[in-house]
């Protein structure tokens, strides 16, 4: 969800305020527009996935894979329609006691079911198969083509070149040292450092580039039949139907980790500052202490 493209910068002729405050224009529009269509795209699969997840929840490996399998996590619940029903939560061979927060009943149109996840997490909030699919499906092809056109203008204009490659400087182990020290401190960049991502800021970021966003995109095409049809390897690269489920499940978590460390590090940069470059491109460049 981040935004890379904090290395194109202006010469420093170009600012707009006196010495100590400089006024950089940061984020170009098409990369602007990238990041707030992907947000959108990011929230709605989230949501959408975790309803579908209502539908089935659980997680297998392999080609084949129900509620009456064992399975790698699932969320069950018992006495459905007794007074006091009782949820847990199964992660390989341990389970946790749930009731009450996660497999709580709802009644539906189809009767008392059990929601995995909370319907105020899902969308729609409600246990619709088809529905819940249809918006899935919709914004994952919106998410691509985005992927896609920013993926070209990444390539055609150097974009990813220039903000995702470290430079010589910052693999020296002592400047990596410095850098996980500055963030275990959450010390703010400052002067030309706020400019341009640091070492670990660009790994995190061509890590869900280039490997976690294609591996979503493609588990999530392998749950596709008219796909699947068509391209049968896929089956291959993940080890079935239910592995790839399971790959796509995992990787949303992780999508979920990363916008929970993205926002915190925006807090801790400064948000009113970082809010502004991503929406008007503009960015206040903290002055050296």
């Amino acid at each position: 969800m981040s935004n890379l493209d904090a290395s194109d910068i202006p010469p420093a002729g170009k600012s707009t305020s006196g010495a100590r405050a400089r006024v950089i224009y940061r984020h170009g529009l098409p990369v602007r527009m990238w990041h707030w269509v992907n947000a959108l795209c990011v929230i709605v699969l989230l949501m959408s996935g975790l309803m579908i997840f209502n539908t089935g929840p659980f997680l297998s490996w392999g080609e084949e894979g129900h509620l009456q399998m064992p399975a790698l996590l699932s969320v069950q619940t018992s006495d459905l329609d007794g007074p006091n029903p009782r949820s847990q939560l199964q992660i390989g061979r341990h389970t946790f006691d749930t009731s009450g927060v996660l497999g709580v009943p709802h009644q539906t149109r189809w009767g008392r079911v059990a929601f995995a996840v909370p319907p105020a997490l899902t969308f729609p909030p409600s246990f619709d198969l088809n529905l819940g699919r249809g918006w899935h499906f919709l914004m994952a092809w919106v998410f691509m083509l985005n992927a896609a056109a920013y993926g070209l203008y990444g390539i055609a204009t150097g974009h990813f070149r220039r903000t995702l490659l470290p430079t010589r400087e910052q693999l020296r182990p002592a400047r990596i040292l410095e850098d996980i020290w500055k963030h275990l401190r959450l010390q703010r960049a400052r002067g030309l450092e706020a400019t341009r991502y640091n070492l670990l800021q660009k790994l995190s970021y061509a890590f869900v580039l280039f490997l976690r966003v294609p591996a979503q995109i493609l588990s999530g095409l392998t749950m596709a039949n008219g796909v699947t049809a068509a391209a049968p390897w896929l089956f291959d690269l993940f080890g079935g139907r239910q592995s790839a489920r399971t790959v796509h499940f995992v990787g949303a978590m992780l999508f979920v980790l990363f916008i929970l460390v993205h926002v915190f590090q925006v807090f801790v940069a400064g948000a009113i500052n970082e809010m502004r470059s991503i929406i008007t491109g503009r960015f206040t460049v903290p002055p050296e202490r």
